[in-house]
């Protein structure tokens, strides 16, 4: 059985002020399960919940230094939406970006600490993600990636051309996941990166191994003895398998 998306990992010099931060824009609340980490969770909804993706951010000593391949797009209703929105975000401590995007309806902009993401303007397709629209994962090669991270868990493929490939849950709720074309080449560890979970009663080191047969490659980044499991996406992209809940 494919595994589940269920939440976004961030890193953050300091995690509880980007927790702030970011439970603000999303109208969420916060919690912490350890010191370095603060949890940003959906009022009213359980986790994991196919209608949303959970946020960790966790506290590290590094710098960021290079723009991220992995970012979150936020939903808006209407014109006015868009801008109250963004103005909110920087009386937050947000700032605008540029990322070589151009004249766009949408608007970059990046967190506290650097971290870029989009207010996009109102868009039919977003009507009823939620605050967070999707996520978006720079590649080489869309189609591919779409490919193995649809075989890997239970979204299917919703939207596809040259440049852009979007999965959504099969459910048909909450936030997309959208593969574009970017010809940067990765660089580092990503600060952003994507945590998966096989569902109760599925066995662990079985879906790993299914995940390295689809092209997943073993990682070690110095998480030492830990439960879940460190890979790589067929781009280099880090993510991890977690334990089933």
């Amino acid at each position: 059985m494919p595994t589940r998306l269920v939440q976004i990992a961030m890193k953050a010099h300091d995690d509880e002020a980007l927790g702030r931060f970011w439970a603000e824009t999303l109208g969420w609340s916060i919690e912490s399960e350890e010191p370095g980490v603060t949890n940003l969770v959906p009022e009213g909804l359980p986790y994991p919940h196919p209608s949303t993706l959970f946020i960790d951010i966790m506290r590290v000593p590094d710098p960021k230094t290079v723009k991220n391949r992995v970012h979150v797009d936020l939903a808006t209703t209407s014109a006015a939406h868009q801008a109250e929105l963004i103005a909110r975000l920087e009386a937050l401590g947000a700032t605008r970006a540029d990322v070589g995007q151009r004249d766009v309806r949408f608007t970059v902009m990046a967190d506290p600490e650097g971290n870029e993401f989009c207010v996009l303007e109102p868009r039919e397709i977003y009507r009823n993600t939620g605050p967070m629209a999707a996520v978006v994962v720079d590649c080489a090669d869309p189609h591919a990636m779409a490919r193995f991270w649809g075989e890997a868990m239970d979204w299917v493929l919703h939207e596809e051309t040259d440049e852009h490939v979007a999965l959504r849950s099969a459910e048909g709720v909450g936030p997309y996941l959208e593969f574009l074309r970017n010809p940067d080449e990765k660089t580092g560890w990503n600060r952003v990166h994507l945590d998966l979970r096989p569902y109760p009663g599925d066995d662990h080191k079985a879906e790993a191994d299914r995940l390295r047969a689809l092209g997943a490659t073993d990682l070690d980044i110095g998480q030492g003895d830990v439960p879940w499991t460190v890979l790589a996406d067929p781009e280099g992209n880090e993510f991890c398998l977690l334990t089933p809940l």
